[in-house]
């Protein structure tokens, strides 16, 4: 399971029963909340922790306020009193008009019109000690069933640098699918990265995908695999 994935950097089920990804979690006293005022200066040490990417502090400040930008937390009321609140993982996203996604020939039917929603997943992270947990997951679905109860909102999707194995491995497990790989993507210190589009569907969404196009990115998914693992011989 990943530690961090960034947005900046397939079966079929009914909407109103999302099957639940069994989630083995050896943290019984983690909780789930929405991130707050007080998680400030934590929430931006993770993220400066966890990602290349350096955030504007304008990000961080409507993370807290809820200002177009939901989320929540993970906590452990185990730690001592000083931080049994502090946050552990994180998940940031936004729900965006359909009208406003950048690549909606690409994620479903009927998803460009007006009174369509998506949500766009910017932001996931865990601590160490808290890794394989099942954390990253619990946050995850949190943002899931959210979207499941916007009767709007047809999909989640998330973008996933192209090298990020651990990433993508997360994410399938999580039963998204990889839609395309877009090439050069992602610009990080003067380097041009590739990314995978993960989408998830609810409330009757569906991919616009043929079968050709999946066992294309099935493809270009194996192939760069066995491309990086060439380059380290080398």
């Amino acid at each position: 399971m990943p530690g961090a994935t960034s947005g900046f950097l397939p079966t079929t089920v009914a909407p109103s029963v999302l099957p639940r990804v069994p989630v083995v979690n050896h943290c019984s006293n983690v909780l789930y909340r929405k991130i707050r005022p007080s998680d400030l200066s934590v929430l931006q040490e993770m993220h400066e922790a966890l990602f290349p990417i350096k955030y504007e502090t304008e990000f961080f400040i409507n993370v807290v306020h809820g200002r177009g930008i939901i989320s929540w937390a993970a906590v452990d009321r185990s730690r001592s009193d000083s931080h049994c609140d502090e946050i552990i993982g994180f998940v940031t996203a936004r729900v965006i008009a359909a009208s406003e996604g950048e690549e909606l020939d690409m994620l479903g039917y009927e998803i460009s019109k007006t009174e369509r929603s998506l949500i766009y997943i910017l932001t996931l992270g865990v601590i160490q000690p808290y890794r394989n947990s099942g954390i990253a997951s619990a946050l995850l679905w949190e943002v899931i069933e959210y979207a499941n109860q916007m009767s709007s909102c047809r999909a989640l999707y998330l973008h996933v640098i192209a090298y990020n194995r651990p990433a993508i491995m997360f994410y399938q497990k999580n039963m998204f699918q990889c839609l395309r790989r877009l090439h050069n993507f992602y610009t990080i210190e003067g380097q041009n990265h590739d990314a995978f589009l993960y989408v998830f569907y609810v409330n009757g969404g569906r991919s616009p995908c043929t079968a050709i196009d999946a066992l294309k990115a099935a493809f270009a998914y194996v192939r760069g695999y066995f491309t990086s693992m060439v380059a380290k011989l080398f």
